[in-house]
């Protein structure tokens, strides 16, 4: 069951009715929108009714933040990933989303649909059409214009009940305590003046840890006057957009210098960043690098910032404000530029650190930067294709383990068809583009890209971009049950350049490919040799992508061998290596590996387990052959001893695991073996 919901910020009051009248509409509505205005409080309310959804332990939920995306080009992507499905089908994507989600049962929650609502539509209307027991909850400023949309609009929190109880709360956590009966009743006539706007009650709050309450009402009074008489223009309109806008703007001015150019320069950002990431893309010119962490913290204080442990975010409402006064100051450009290098050389540092003890940790902050990375090449196509070019190269390869392969085929053919670079980062990125092909099982598009890679590198003496190129046509051969001629491919290559395995990333991958065809043209002990020797070296270096290889070709050898133990222990590795860097493909190969071992050492029922874990992660990915041709005779045998052994109890063991959760199921398998060990 899909559990994939944010964690819920603290503060959430009242809306007692609205989630009751929002349970009742989900029930009898597929497409429920909740509207209002930006700062109304509808992704909190959307995010408790989905935890109320996921609480009764019936149906799946999944959440989705669009408002990351500045442009639909990624929005079946955003909306896949929220859905743990990582598409390496060649169909197109909203139809293999729609065929993954077919027989599932769930909630889709899509957040802050207002920019991308002419795009929503179809995606929308087509998963309904695909998917019978699908239902979603949007949140928008606006209804999206479905037919069978049911429209919730979300007002502002009552001012002399519960937003009182949010002010009191926020001002607490600012450290005033609001008990007085005068304090109280001033609460109460700032939030009735705030029209009960928790945006604009937490921004007000926030002023509380430097200011009285007293300061603050007469102060924040005198602004709404001015707005509500039509004072200020950028003020003007209906009461509770004042109320928001004057907040924003008061929190404004009431900024340091250093602070709203912090916040101006923050809205550069997609997603959650870091202080590091802050400081290496905001500090400069007047921002100097020993006031970032003081305007960090400045901005948490004021609550136009929110802090979750190291990283902070920032409302996409309060995100549009400072965006505003980025591009007044005339450096949107300047940020968006620094922006983009910061992300082409965090790719360089993940690159440069794939063979070594960081790998693991480069996976995770790729795939945490994903919103930013693809910023950053939306950005650069437009102003320096060449570096654009180099960072979809870069990134490529890592994306398409972390199940970004739409996103990376994407960005990869934009910046090869926008950039005339013909060196060494022109290789890298056909050969990226040609790991995504193979990946989708595109074998002749991947020999053809691989083809291309070898005559460019041979030209220009790239020694690396021969290896890849070798790697690329051999891991092809391989899929297509050509072992002997992948083994001859990478052998020549390797020969040509020398070297150890772990000189470059280009040799790991080609001695990898040569221990595969090893493995299936059956020289076991040549190849059992050669993989306990390269899982040695990943050992020593405390790297994990190939380590977690080794484990697979050692665990199918073991099976060949009839040593189901080894099998079992060796699959039980390479799972703890794929979770480690979160590559899904690699989790089904295993979970398949695992699932046999298990059957050959007679625990039909566990084995039973594992393979049903691995059918939902062969979906997820929706890869048309699973694994090389050897694995398939392999799975289907040891299925057949799982059978014989349940007899009649086989398909009541087999629909007991259809319902559990597959990251559960390999939590509890390597849970279990570390203990047995």
């Amino acid at each position: 069951m899909l559990r994939n919901l944010p964690e819920a910020p603290p503060g959430f009051v009242g809306r007692r009715d609205e989630l009751t009248h929002l349970a009742e509409a989900l029930r009898g509505h597929r497409i429920v929108t909740l509207t209002g205005i930006g700062g109304v409080g509808k992704s909190r309310l959307a995010l408790h009714a989905a935890e109320r959804v996921l609480g009764t332990g019936t149906r799946g939920v999944a959440w989705a933040d669009l408002w990351t995306l500045q442009d639909d080009r990624l929005l079946v992507a955003t909306v896949a990933d929220a859905l743990d499905f990582s598409d390496h089908t060649t169909t197109m994507p909203l139809d293999a989303l729609g065929t993954w989600l077919a027989d599932k049962d769930v909630l889709l929650v899509l957040d802050s649909c207002e920019h991308l609502l002419a795009a929503c539509r179809p995606v929308i209307a087509g998963l309904l059409a695909a998917c019978p027991a699908l239902s979603v909850l949007a949140t928008s400023r606006e209804p999206l214009g479905l037919p069978a949309e049911h429209v919730v609009p979300v007002g502002p929190l009552p001012p002399a009940t519960d937003a009182v109880d949010l002010f009191c709360r926020l001002a607490s956590a600012a450290g005033t305590v609001v008990s007085a009966p005068s304090d109280l009743v001033a609460v109460a006539r700032l939030c009735r003046r705030l029209e009960g706007m928790p945006l604009a009650l937490e921004l007000i709050a926030g002023q509380l840890s430097h200011r009285t309450l007293t300061e603050v009402e007469r102060e924040l009074g005198s602004r709404l006057d001015i707005a509500a008489d039509g004072g200020n223009a950028l003020l003007a309109g209906p009461a509770r957009h004042r109320a928001v806008r004057t907040s924003l703007g008061w929190s404004h001015e009431l900024c340091t210098p250093q602070e709203r150019l912090m916040w101006a320069c923050l809205s550069v950002f997609r997603d959650v960043v870091d202080a590091d990431t802050v400081r290496a893309v905001c500090a400069g010119g007047p921002l100097l690098a020993s006031d970032v962490d003081r305007a960090l913290a400045g901005l948490v204080r004021k609550s136009v910032l929110s802090r979750n442990g190291a990283h902070h975010r920032m409302l996409d409402t309060v995100r549009e404000y400072g965006r505003m006064w980025l591009d007044e100051l005339g450096r949107t450009a300047e940020l968006s530029d620094r922006h983009a290098q910061h992300f082409l050389e965090l790719a360089r540092a993940a690159e440069a650190g794939w063979t070594g003890p960081e790998q693991a940790r480069w996976y995770g902050r790729i795939d945490r930067a994903n919103a930013d990375l693809c910023a950053a090449l939306d950005h650069l196509l437009s102003v320096r294709p060449r570096a654009a070019l180099e960072l979809a190269g870069l990134v490529g390869f890592f994306w398409s383990c972390c199940g970004h392969l739409r996103e990376a085929a994407s960005y990869l053919e934009d910046a090869l068809a926008m950039s005339d670079e013909s060196g060494p980062v022109r290789t890298k990125a056909l050969w990226a583009l040609g790991v995504t092909r193979v990946l989708r099982g595109e074998r002749d598009p991947s020999r053809t890209l691989a083809g291309s890679c070898h005559r460019r590198a041979r030209a220009q003496d790239d020694d690396e971009g021969m290896l890849l190129a070798a790697y690329l046509l051999g891991l092809t051969q391989l899929l297509q049950g050509l072992p002997m001629t992948a083994r001859s491919e990478v052998d020549r290559a390797l020969a040509a350049v020398g070297g150890t395995a772990f000189s470059s990333a280009g040799r790991v991958l080609c001695w990898l490919v040569r221990v595969f065809a090893l493995t299936a043209e059956g020289l076991l002990e040549q190849a059992r040799a050669e993989a306990e020797t390269l899982r040695g070296d990943c050992v020593e270096r405390g790297e994990w992508w190939t380590r977690s290889y080794t484990d697979y070709q050692l665990a199918l050898i073991s099976l060949f061998e009839d040593r189901p133990g080894d099998a079992t222990a060796h699959a039980l590795s390479m799972l703890d290596g794929k979770r480690h860097i979160g590559d899904s493909f690699g989790l089904a190969l295993g979970l398949d590996l695992l699932a046999s071992a298990l059957a050959a050492q007679g625990d039909a029922e566990t084995a039973v387990a594992a393979y049903g874990a691995g059918e939902v992660y062969w979906g997820a990915v929706g890869h048309p052959q699973r694994g090389t041709p050897e694995l398939g005779p392999v799975r289907e045998r040891y299925e057949d001893t799982a059978r014989s052994l349940l007899g009649d109890a086989y398909e009541e063991v087999r629909l007991r695991s259809v319902p559990c959760d597959p990251e559960v199921v390999v939590r509890t398998l390597l849970d279990g073996s570390a203990r047995d060990s």
